[in-house]
This record gives structure tokens, C-alpha cells and sequence, in this order.
């Protein structure tokens, strides 16, 4: 069994190295009774991440591995890389590892225990622990209000970039997947759930720049925006493959 942790990386050189060696020695150190490997989807990234990247995996071949994506966009990158991966769970989680790694285990074990699809990590349900800025948390609250009002879902967090999946469950519905971007997240929860697989949320601890200070790329009043017109364009896209029988993976 394998299983892959994917990093996915836009212009992260300042902490792209630091950070994959930090998930590299933890995961040594936990002596997982599974084989794993580490990532680095580096996707359109004008500065030296590439360059990092491939560095990382020449010093480290067994535990390393870098995917090179010139156009940039999380979801591309991550789709294109896990339709063409033989791996049989799927972990991904952003770079600045806001996400405490004493949470895989909480994401991964229900896969392997066949009790979940999809396992995703929540900042908002009870358990979960937070540090991050009023106007992040009031952005994140709004966000998922809206996911549940507009697509009728129970989830509490759909945007946490920390979630894992199983790959033939993946590959049956990438086909449903069309957003380049951080609303990646958000279809692979719906479409997930619209097909009836298991969907399992685990509180996290979370700390914004648990690691590295850097400067957020999320843009809050454009981002919302964006955030809307794809809800309502995913909406859309549903009732219209509803009527013609194709919401499901067969």
C-alpha cells in the first residue's frame, strides 16, 4: 500500500524547502507500517520552486518526488498528477503545513479502514483548534455558510487544504472536476458526496504560518466573488447533468 503526500506549490521558495524536510522527518520518525512518499506538485511558480523541487528530490529519490506543472492553479495540478499517480491513498496539504501533522493520522486511518472515501479536515467543528485573523476566520465562516446554503451539504469546512482520498474513488469522478484552481477543493467534496462515497470531516489544529511567516495569496473581497460564481455556476452545472442523467461516475 502507498501512499502519497502531495505539496502543491506556487512561488513558495522561502519556505518550500524547510517545510517538505519537516514533513520528510516527521514521517521517518512516525515508522509508518505503510510506504509513503512525499510530492512537490509545483505548479506555474515564476521564482526558484522548480529548481527546489527537483533538488529535493535528487538529495532524496526514495522518500521525494516532484511533479512539474509550467501552468499555475492547485487544481490542475493536483488532478493532473493524481490521474496519472498509482499510489492508492492520496494525502494533500498546503505548504506552510498550517494543518499540525499530528493530524494525519486522524485523516488517513479511516481510508485505510475502509470507513471513508474521502477524509477532510475541518477548522470549525468541534475539537478543532484555530489561530488565525479575525477577518481569515470571518472569510472562512462565510465561505461555508454559503457552500451549504447554495449546494445543500452538511460539511462544515470545504476550502481546509487538508484532505485525503482514495484513488479509484478519485479517478471515477475527476471526470466532474473542472475548476483550475482553490475551488478544486470544494468540487471534490460535492461530487464526492453527490455520488454517494464516504465522506468522513476530522477536527484539525490549525495555525496560520505554523512554521514560516509569509503573506497570504488569498485576496478576500475578490476571492469571495470568485468564491459565489462558482458556487452558483456548480449549481448550475448539477441541475443541468441531473436532467441529462450524468451526475453519476458510471
Amino acid at each position: 500500500m502507498l501512499i502519497e503526500f502531495c505539496l502543491p506549490v506556487y512561488n513558495e521558495e522561502k519556505i518550500l524547502e524547510a517545510n517538505a524536510l519537516i514533513l520528510l522527518n516527521y514521517l521517518k520518525e512516525k515508522r509508518l507500517d505503510y510506504d509513503w512518499r512525499i510530492v512537490i506538485v509545483v505548479n506555474g511558480s515564476s521564482d526558484n520552486s522548480e529548481k527546489i523541487a527537483q533538488e529535493l528530490f535528487s538529495k532524496y529519490p526514495q522518500n521525494i518526488k516532484s511533479f512539474i506543472l509550467k501552468i499555475p492553479g492547485k487544481g490542475q495540478a493536483l488532478k493532473k498528477y493524481l490521474l496519472l499517480s498509482k499510489a492508492d491513498f492520496f494525502c494533500y496539504m498546503d505548504i506552510d503545513l498550517a494543518a499540525s501533522l499530528d493530524d494525519i493520522e486522524k485523516l488517513i486511518s479511516p481510508l485505510i479502514a475502509k470507513k471513508a472515501h474521502l477524509t477532510i479536515g475541518s477548522r470549525i467543528m468541534p475539537g478543532s483548534e484555530i489561530k488565525r485573523s479575525f477577518i481569515r476566520e470571518l472569510s472562512s465562516q462565510g465561505y461555508n455558510f454559503l457552500t451549504r446554503l447554495i449546494l445543500g451539504h452538511k460539511f462544515s469546512d470545504s476550502q481546509c487544504g487538508f484532505k485525503a482520498i482514495e484513488r479509484n474513488s478519485f479517478l471515477r469522478v475527476s471526470k466532474f472536476l473542472k475548476d483550475s484552481n482553490w475551488f478544486f477543493d470544494t468540487e471534490l467534496i460535492f461530487w464526492i458526496n453527490k455520488n454517494n462515497y464516504l465522506v468522513k470531516e476530522i477536527p484539525v489544529n490549525w495555525s496560520e504560518n505554523r512554521y514560516n511567516e509569509r503573506k497570504s495569496k488569498v485576496k478576500m473581497f475578490r476571492d469571495s466573488f470568485r468564491f459565489f460564481v462558482n458556487l452558483i455556476k456548480l449549481k448550475i452545472r448539477y441541475n443541468k447533468a441531473l436532467k441529462s442523467g450524468l451526475t453519476k461516475d458510471n
